[in-house]
């Protein structure tokens, strides 16, 4: 399956640089879905997720000369919108993790608690209480979240994606898991 996917992405890049018709369209198409899954859930405001996302588009067509397969294509422009995104938040002074939630805590090699966020969202109104606390979560939680159960982007992915080490990324999971499963036994009076 890498296989395939390394030759498709080595196809569409090569189409791209050639300049054949519909292969930019193509690729944009490919991975819209990714940058705004990336830039909505760090930067929440719709119009500036939108121009963030032109912007990302436009930078990897600037500078996707310099992409030498060494990861999926997927996980290069995942990068970049992460990294405009990052700049952003940066600008606006939007702090990516909450305080109390620092990086150089004891790393958590187990990502699995026991929180299973599929089955919280088998119930219409558990689920919507769901992405209510997703949206209270720090931007970079959110993201990491979004990466990993709506992208199914795996960790070493993710790694790529926010060059975040696998650990920080397992911390972040873990801590939103918590916070989530928090909210909803606060929200339900259910235990999660």
């Amino acid at each position: 399956m890498d296989d395939i996917r390394s030759s498709h992405d080595r196809e569409l890049v090569d189409a791209v640089l050639a300049n054949r018709p519909g292969a930019f369209e193509r690729l944009v198409r490919e991975h819209q879905g990714l940058c705004w899954h990336i830039i909505q859930r760090m930067v929440r405001n719709p119009e500036d997720a939108r121009d963030l996302c032109q912007d990302t588009f436009l930078r990897v067509h600037q500078c996707l000369h310099q992409y030498r397969h060494e990861s999926a294509l997927k996980s290069w422009i995942g990068r970049v919108a992460y990294t405009i995104a990052l700049r952003h938040l940066e600008h606006k002074r939007i702090p990516l993790v909450d305080k109390g939630s620092a990086d150089d805590s004891a790393l958590l090699e187990n990502v699995g608690d026991g929180f299973d966020l599929e089955a919280a969202c088998a119930d219409e109104e558990t689920c919507r209480h769901l992405h209510e606390a997703i949206e209270q979560l720090p931007p970079l939680q959110r993201t990491v979240l979004t990466l990993y159960y709506l992208e199914e982007a795996t960790i070493p992915e993710i790694a790529r994606m926010t060059g975040l080490a696998n650990g920080t990324i397992k911390s972040h999971l873990f801590r939103s898991r918590l916070r989530l499963r928090g909210a909803l036994e606060t929200r339900t009076g259910v235990a999660a």
